[in-house]
């Protein structure tokens, strides 16, 4: 039996935010199996403050080497992770993110003929490892027949890069992600299928995200439990299983170690960009969260996450960003009070954010 407030402190260690960081980027995504990437600056920001330099170069080093991608794997939304993992889960995960296709394609009154049109304009335009602005190729697309306007591009780059056609790669110097051809960017992908796959990402889960459940799995990749199941079938004897109210959580067997390694780090101040792993990564974030404070780092439940005021392993505030460069300073709110040091504190971690 594992006391609540402990699994908090578990999950910061297995995912890295508390004790020593991972020696590169692509170590932390492949640790984390993916990391949320809606948020472009604040994805670089989590993977960099799970490394051991803490360096947001390192990251951008990463994405512009083709060590790491940004695409749309799981629950059709924008992740990072290891370049070679991309195509093994999108054939994993893409099929029930296209689920109700036929609908949104004709609210959006973009036909079979046209997504494929777009397709053929888009592998011209990126032949031969060209890359582009998501701008730019959005005006070839358009200039090819297809009407982009409303929603309609950004269906299209989504349903291509779902159906392995493109992926976001290196970045321009102006920090924006250039599309490119996913077959160029990627040259050795690993192949990965059925229960070896879903085994595969269940190991990944757990390890990088445990203590944590079945159903968190379910939710996080977007899969039905009876895949979970399959692929926990596969991963668990790499796992340890624990009891946490009566219900099992699985995690890395090394995980209570790192903990011991870090445990006074683990309970201080950590200062998250909005939508972290620590806070989307489970379905249920009573471990982390008072339910009660729930609305305050999602406003409305409207998908749009807060960066968040984690400390003694509880989320306990949000914070911000207010004014620009010299004049820029942090803003914390906490959900309660915070104590006058932690608010010194608050102001110096954010000071030495990657």
């Amino acid at each position: 039996m594992l006391p609540v407030p402990e699994v908090a402190l578990l999950r910061l260690a297995a995912q890295w935010v508390a004790g020593p960081g991972g020696a590169s980027p692509v170590d932390v995504v492949r640790r984390l199996g993916a990391v949320q990437g809606q948020d472009f600056p604040g994805a670089v920001t989590s993977i960099a403050l799970r490394t051991a330099d803490r360096r947001r170069s390192d990251v951008e080093m990463a994405l512009d080497d083709g060590e790491i991608v940004r695409s749309w794997p799981m629950r059709g939304t924008l992740h990072v992770l290891a370049a070679d993992d991309l195509h093994w889960m999108l054939a994993l995960l893409s099929t029930r993110a296209m689920a109700g296709l036929a609908g949104r394609r004709e609210r959006l009154l973009l036909t079979e003929a046209d997504v494929e049109r777009a397709r053929e304009i888009v592998l011209g335009a990126l032949d031969g490892g060209r890359r582009m602005r998501r701008a730019d190729l959005l005006a070839a697309i358009e200039d090819g027949g297809v009407a982009t306007t409303g929603q309609r591009g950004y269906h299209l780059l989504w349903y291509l890069a779902q159906t392995g056609t493109l992926c976001l790669g290196p970045t321009d110097g102006a920090g924006e992600q250039l599309f490119v051809l996913l077959d160029d960017w990627v040259r050795t992908p690993r192949r990965l299928a059925g229960e070896e796959a879903l085994g595969e990402l269940a190991r990944r889960f757990f390890l990088g995200h445990g203590p944590a459940t079945v159903q968190d799995l379910a939710r996080w990749a977007g899969i039905p439990l009876r895949d979970v199941r399959a692929g926990l079938a596969v991963a668990r004897p790499e796992l340890e299983a624990l009891d946490v109210d009566g219900v099992e959580h699985l995690m890395d067997p090394a995980t209570p170690d790192r903990l011991a390694g870090c445990r006074k780090a683990a309970g201080g101040l950590f200062l998250l960009p909005g939508f972290d792993e620590f806070v989307l990564g489970y379905g249920d974030r009573r471990a982390i969260l008072d339910p009660e404070f729930a609305d305050r780092i999602v406003p409305g439940n409207n998908g749009m996450f807060r960066s968040t005021v984690v400390h003694g392993g509880r989320i306990v505030g949000t914070w911000q960003w207010t004014g620009r460069g010299a004049k820029r300073t942090v803003t914390a709110t906490p959900f309660t009070s915070f104590p006058e040091a932690l608010t010194a504190e608050i102001r110096d971690r954010a000071a030495r954010l990657p």
